[in-house]
């Protein structure tokens, strides 16, 4: 019998995370209880962090997932807990452990989990990770938190320490990660793709803009992670082009609105990104070179290698394993010429190929068996 997973990680019904795709699939077969998240960094007096909050302190504390905006099987059980986020001192870390305890053990009660597993996304859950009542604890690595924008990370590092010193299993999403952590209790685990999704032909969107000109594509989040001083200049030596970005834009992607060959769409739902992403010319990943991109295995990645449409981006190591397909650029020139080629390509059914074997289906089976193996 398959044992029931407590899971911590973002706040459900966003743009799906890996954690998302994986647990999706998992709970096919057992059930979930989904811990929306509890912080990586202690909330500011910004207006942002107080929606955040208010948002928390006002959101039902129980739903399913019939009710968010995902496919995802009806016995995920969603929970949004009042916390302290990235709790500091001794002291404020017990308080928000036991707070945390006295709210979550009477829902896993309720739904009689099996033998559950705890499945943490967060380094900060570390501190509530004996008191639920799972008997394995797995860490599932998707970023360097370490370098990660909008962390606490003296408090985050600290608590990764413990969770991998307490983990059963780690599970890493880049080979950068994977050597951070003991070879005798980590796992590859790479993103996987919804080929059927993003490979299907797909309506053209609506308000993708209608024109003879070529389009220029990014989708994800619109962060500090981005080169934009690279974006500035190519899109200004490229006036004859225009430059979609889909997704919630920081000051500096705002900013490019300053070129008139720029549009800014803000978030879309994922199941519709296809609608953009196959009809336009290249897809971007126009990554600065830091330590949080060294560590980065991006899910558009492979997104974009479905679509079959041509795909440019700066270097970075999780690009490896797909450089054949990818035109790897450096410097403002190269983005240019690689942009003007794709012009002239057609759709590269050998790219799709590439990716179609490596599906979250396939990559739940193979967690499945570690997870077995506990």
């Amino acid at each position: 019998m398959n044992r029931d997973l407590i899971v911590f990680g973002e706040d459900w019904g966003g743009l799906p995370s890996s954690t998302q795709h994986l647990i999706r699939l998992l709970a096919l077969q057992r059930k979930v209880i989904w811990v929306n998240s509890i912080g990586l960094r202690q909330p500011r007096l910004s207006l942002n962090d107080m929606r955040r909050a208010w948002k928390k302190l006002t959101a039902k504390k129980v739903g399913s997932a019939a009710a968010i905006s995902i496919e995802t099987p009806d016995n995920i059980t969603i929970v949004n807990p009042t916390t302290l986020p990235a709790p500091r001192t001794e002291f404020s870390r017990n308080l928000a452990a036991n707070w945390l305890k006295k709210q979550l053990l009477p829902i896993i009660k309720k739904h009689n989990l099996h033998d559950p597993i705890l499945w943490t996304s967060l380094p900060t859950a570390v501190d509530v990770a004996d008191k639920l009542g799972a008997e394995s604890l797995v860490y599932y690595c998707g970023d360097d938190f370490s370098s990660l924008a909008g962390v606490d990370h003296d408090t985050v590092s600290e608590r990764e320490k413990e969770l991998i010193n307490k983990a059963d299993l780690i599970l890493a999403s880049s080979e950068t990660l994977v050597h951070r952590f003991p070879e005798q209790r980590t796992q590859f685990l790479p993103h996987g793709v919804d080929y059927s999704l993003f490979s299907t032909p797909a309506p053209r969107a609506d308000d993708m803009p209608y024109t003879r000109r070529p389009i220029a594509g990014f989708y994800g989040s619109l962060s500090e992670w981005l080169d934009y001083d690279l974006l500035d200049a190519v899109i200004s030596a490229l006036p004859e082009w225009d430059f979609v970005f889909i997704g919630q834009a920081c000051e500096r992607a705002q900013a490019l609105t300053k070129h008139s060959n720029v549009r800014l769409l803000g978030p879309r739902p994922h199941h519709l990104l296809p609608c953009y992403s196959q009809h336009w010319t290249a897809s971007l990943l126009p990554f600065a070179d830091n330590a949080q991109i060294h560590a980065c295995n991006p899910l558009k990645l492979r997104e974009y290698l479905a679509t079959g449409t041509p795909v440019v981006s700066t270097p970075f190591p999780a690009l490896s394993s797909y450089a054949a397909f990818v035109s790897v650029v450096t410097t403002e020139k190269e983005m240019i010429r690689a942009l003007e080629e794709a012009q002239f390509q057609l759709r590269n059914e050998q790219q799709q190929a590439a990716v179609k074997p490596h599906t979250w289906e396939a990559r739940a089976e193979e967690l499945e068996r570690w997870l077995d193996a506990l």
